[in-house]
């Protein structure tokens, strides 16, 4: 079944003048009027142009009618939101919007180069965005009041599933279920000296005349900021870790910071600018270099931990919680979330390598031996791994897949609930389409025979 959707672009909208007419005159450019909602010709190719950028492969791109029909939808929820007062904040509008921001900049590499390549400030980038980004929301607040508080019951669950013809079942790849207990090694306290004074010599450079931006590009161990000498711009509070915005927060403009410790390791800051709460700076992140020596420890603090899990003497469950590094699972005694589902399950072809290949002599309810790994952000640690559950690839079936079940018997419940309420609406909506610019058919009434036209 198809959903219509609300497409969030990540592309700029083009300037469009704001028309609001009792009974508006369909002019060149304007494919269509909802309410007083117009959707215009550059609207529609903008959408398009954002669905083929966003096409994902396997997956069909939408019909250039089936974006217009999106479109429609979204400025019915707009006119019903009209009607209903349902507004958004201000501040929910500027923060889906830095969020935005912050995800062309990471497509495009800095700041600067977004700013090159619209030719615009990124104010005036994301004063063209407002009212796009506004309406985007409004549309979803208007969705979420008619689907989101809708259930489904087990029995339900069960009668979707008997409907479904037994070649239709979706084939389900090898799953597990797994729990983990991480340890990292300690960092010695000359490690840690070495590199605040590594820092305090790199501080001394910049106050003798050095770019702090080019030793930033040479020294800096942050990723994301590094290519672009150490610089992030527009900080607001509650994006960084407390630690650092304790530091930037109370800065001077051109000031360079003392050597301080985050979660990520040592630091030094210089702010360039700041606008009320608001700060443009860069920093330099060195981290503590761990040895061998270091690491072979923690290595040897697990190997005694599956002892003596193995010994009965302490539980997983309990060695979690009271032994492992990794917050994001140690209260839940060690179970890994996928955060592609929600749920416990990973299907094998998800699991990054070195977590695949510990898994592959294990046997439901054993627990492999210590295996080095490296986060994203390149920390290496240790870790155990148990293997809660294993299904072998089959079709879907209530008593393995039932969440997988639920979830898209859910979305068929509100869908249903999403076309109700549009057959409604458009009974006593003011819909106009400009017929000459328009060739679609429509899975929904749009188009009004011309009797109901002066509704």
């Amino acid at each position: 079944m198809k959903y219509l959707r609300i497409r969030n672009l990540l592309i700029l909208p083009l300037l469009v003048a704001q028309f609001a007419a009792a009974q508006p005159v369909l002019v060149d450019g304007i494919v269509g009027v909802i309410g007083r909602n117009i959707v215009l010709k550059s609207d529609w190719d903008l959408q398009v142009q954002s669905a083929k950028q966003q096409a994902q492969p396997g997956i069909p791109v939408p019909s250039n009618c089936q974006v217009l029909e999106d479109l429609f939808f979204e400025k019915l929820l707009i006119h019903q939101a009209e009607i209903d007062s349902v507004v958004v904040s201000e501040d929910e509008i500027e923060g889906t919007m830095d969020r935005r921001i912050g995800m062309l900049v990471q497509q495009i590499g800095s700041e600067r180069k977004l700013e090159e390549y619209y030719k615009k400030s990124i104010l005036e980038i994301k004063e063209e965005m407002r009212e796009l980004v506004k309406n985007q929301l409004v549309a979803q607040r208007m969705q979420g009041r008619i689907a989101d508080d809708i259930e489904i019951t087990p029995t339900e669950v069960r009668i979707y599933y008997a409907k479904i013809p037994e070649d239709s079942l979706p084939l389900i790849n090898t799953e597990v279920e797994l729990s983990q207990i991480v340890v990292y090694p300690d960092v010695t306290e000359e490690s840690s000296q070495a590199t605040i004074d590594r820092l305090k010599e790199l501080k001394q450079r910049v106050n003798s005349g050095s770019s702090f931006s080019t030793l930033a590009i040479l020294y800096s161990e942050d990723p994301g900021s590094a290519k672009n000498g150490g610089e992030y711009k527009g900080i607001k509070r509650g994006q960084f870790v407390k630690e650092f915005e304790a530091v930037a927060f109370n800065m001077r403009n051109g000031e360079v910071s003392d050597p301080f410790k985050t979660e990520y390791g040592y630091h030094i800051v210089q702010l360039i600018s700041k606008r009320g709460e608001e700060l443009d700076l860069r920093h330099i992140l060195i981290k503590p270099k761990i040895s061998d020596e270091d690491l072979n420890k923690s290595k040897a603090k697990l190997d005694s931990l599956r002892e003596q899990i193995l010994l009965g003497r302490i539980s997983f469950d309990q060695a979690a919680f009271q032994v492992s590094d990794d917050e994001s699972t140690r209260f839940n005694n060690g179970l890994m979330m996928n955060p592609q589902t929600g749920d416990s399950k990973w299907e094998v072809n998800q699991l990054e390598r070195t977590l695949f290949y510990s898994l592959e002599s294990l046997g439901v309810g054993e627990i492999s031996k210590p295996v080095l790994f490296r986060t994203p952000d390149g920390k290496e640690g240790f870790r155990l791994v148990r293997l809660l559950s294993k299904t072998e690839p089959h079709r879907a079936n209530l008593k393995d897949d039932y969440s997988r079940i639920q979830n898209v018997a859910l979305g068929e419940k509100k869908q249903l609930a999403i076309e109700e309420w549009i057959d409604e609406k458009l009974k006593d909506t003011s819909v106009r389409i400009n017929k000459e610019s328009v060739d679609c058919t429509f899975r929904y009434k749009w188009q009004k025979e011309e009797a109901n036209d002066s509704k």
